[in-house]
Parts: structure tokens; sequence; C-alpha cells
């Protein structure tokens, strides 16, 4: 499956507290993310074509559609895989019906979750009644917080906004000013302070706009993102959204310590490309690629372009052992609209500090920091 990251990417780590943007699809592949940890962070899952089904270690066994919302609060720690739900008579194994395979494409997301959120219990929430709000030549639906006089009900811990917007010709869309914000196109083309701007990179607007011109090509469909400033460092390696080294460190051994002797999430029934249940291993760290950044002018936007580089290689693994065809293509691009003047300038927070940590091995186990 083809894969864009654009967040976190070279000088530019957050928008707001948005840390993780991947765009998948689309592609007739059957999507088999195996089970695997995360903490610190919620994850926002908003699909485009085929369905999702995902399951947790709170219990969570639900499919998600296009539109509607998936958040899942890691907290402390939770686990959690997801696979495409497929037609009952496919097989994935024969090329015959490999036709049958839906089209599977959507977002995924992180949300980096505030120091006095970050270590609350996990949990999760499905939306499927999403506010809709209406402009002239525009329809939004609005994922997270608030925009354009509708609030989404979903459970945010942090100032923020989200919205799916469809427009055409000229629009004008209403910010917070002491929000910062991003756009990415998924289909069609935009035209934002002079700039063009197709679907694939991610255009950041920075911070003080109290409202957006666009001129967007007939239908086309784009991201909004946004949100206050994040104002905490942060240290992300592989799924954990920690603070130090020391933090990732601990989350690495408990993973391991306590995945040894337990069984994995119960198989999927026809959903997924692989009756396969084991846990999706972690990448090995490569260490020449790791150095520990200290804070410094030059350290932050290092950090966040080395972080880059380790997230776009391949990770898509079984047993440690690549499976065929699934590695993933994934490239990182940036595209600062010229009202920001300087990316680099305009982030100063969220510097990553990778370290090197020894090689993260063993399953984990489905009640993995629940308690």
């Amino acid at each position: 499956m083809n894969v864009m990251r654009t967040l976190p990417q070279r000088g530019l780590p957050t928008v707001g507290a948005w840390c993780f943007l991947d765009s998948f699809g689309p592609d007739r592949v059957a999507m088999s993310v195996l089970p695997h940890p995360h903490c610190g962070l919620q994850t926002v899952t908003w699909p485009l074509e085929g369905a999702v089904r995902h399951r947790d270690s709170v219990g969570s066994d639900v499919v998600v559609r296009p539109g509607e919302l998936n958040i899942m609060t890691a907290g402390h720690g939770i686990s959690h895989s997801e696979f495409s739900v497929l037609p009952a008579t496919t097989e994935s194994g024969s090329s015959s019906l490999v036709a049958e395979i839906p089209v599977s494409r959507g977002l995924q997301l992180w949300v980096a979750l505030p120091e006095e959120h970050r270590h609350r219990a996990p949990s999760f929430e499905q939306v499927r009644d999403l506010p809709v709000a209406t402009g002239p030549g525009y329809t939004a639906t609005v994922m997270v917080g608030e925009f354009a006089g509708q609030r989404s009900p979903a459970t945010m811990f942090s100032p923020i906004v989200g919205a799916d917007i469809v427009g055409t010709g000229r629009l004008e869309l209403p910010l917070r000013p002491d929000f910062e914000h991003a756009v990415l196109v998924l289909d069609g083309g935009v035209a934002i302070d002079g700039q063009d701007i197709g679907a694939g990179p991610l255009a950041y607007l920075g911070a003080g706009r109290t409202s957006l011109a666009v001129d967007a090509q007939p239908e086309t469909r784009f991201m909004l993102l946004g949100g206050e400033p994040f104002g905490e460092d942060l240290l992300m390696w592989w799924n954990f959204v920690g603070r130090t080294h020391e933090e990732v460190e601990k989350a690495r051994e408990e993973w391991e310590a306590e995945g040894c002797s337990t069984t994995m999430l119960p198989p999927p029934r026809a959903l997924a490309s692989s009756t396969a249940t084991d846990p999706m291993p972690a990448p090995k760290p490569d260490e020449s690629r790791l150095p520990r950044f200290r804070e410094s002018s030059s350290g932050p936007a290092r950090a966040a372009e080395l972080y880059s580089r380790l997230f776009a290689r391949c990770s898509a693994t079984s047993r440690g052992t690549p499976k065929t065809g699934s590695c993933r293509r994934i490239r990182t691009s940036v595209m600062p609209c010229s009202a920001s003047a300087d990316v680099n300038a305009s982030c100063k927070r969220g510097t990553f500090i990778p370290s090197p940590l020894p090689r993260m091995t063993g399953p984990f186990r489905p009640s993995w920091r629940v308690a």
C-alpha cells in the first residue's frame, strides 16, 4: 500500500497538537496492521474509501466506514489492530479474485496528548454522526474541534480543529488567529496566497489568520488541520509519544516483559489478508541515524529530519522478515504558504530528540497498560 507521510517532517514536527499524518491509498490492498502498542497520543482514523475493522485492548471491536470517525486515546498505554473488511468470497492469496478486494484509502493521524492528560486511562470512541458546516461554495464535515459554528462531539484534550472540506471556486474559511493551520489537498487543487497546491503536499499556513481565502478547482476536497501551537517538547519513537528517552525506554521494557507469556488478540474472522495474529515487530533502531540531540538552534530541526528518515524505512514486517510486496513507499513533503515566510522560524515547539534504543523484541499482551 502506498503511504505518503507529511507529519512529522524536517522543520515541521507538529501543527497544533497534530504530530503525525499518513495518507494511504488508493490501492486494492487488504490492509493488515498487526497488533501494536501506543502511548501518549490519540489516534484519529478517517477512512475515505473502504471499511476498516478496529480492535483494541480495552475491548473495542468496531468497523469504521467513510464519514465515520475513530478516536483512540492511548493515554498511558493501549494496543490495537486494524484490518480491511473484505467480501466474504475474497481470498487475498488468489490472484483471480484480487479485483474483488475493495479500494482502501484514508488518513491516519495522531494527536499528542498534553502533560495533564497523557497518563490518563486509555479509551476508545467512534463518532458516526458528525456535524456539517456550510458556507458559500463549500461543505465541511467537522471531524474534531469547532469550525464555522459547528462543533464535533469527538473527545479531544487540547484546542484543535480538523475538517474535511469540499468546495468549488472562491472560498472564505473562518480561522482562529490563535491557531496555526495547515491544508492537505486530497482531490483537485487549490490556490492560497497565489500559490498552487495540488494533492499530496502539506501546505503550512502559520498562525495569526482570522480567515483563509482559497481558490478551489471544481469539487476539490481538502483537509483543514489546526490547533493552538503545542508548547511541550516531544520525543516520538515508533508508536510512542513521550517526553524523555527514559519514558520511551520504560514503555519498551514493559511491553517486552509483559508480552512474552500471553496470547494475542483473537484472529480476525474473514477480514484480513492474512490469518497471522502475531504482533507487529518494532523496527530495529539504526544507531547511526539516532544520535542524542541537546537543545540548540540546529538540534530540533536536525532531530526532526533524522526522525523522518527513520520512519521512511520500510517497517512492514512479520516476525522480523519483510513481507514481499507489502513494504510502504513513504514520501515527506512540505509546501509552506507565502504568508508563513519561514517554516523553521514558525515551528519552535515539538522538539524531537531520538535516542538509540536496544532492539525491541517479543510480542505484547492485549492488556498492555490498560489497567
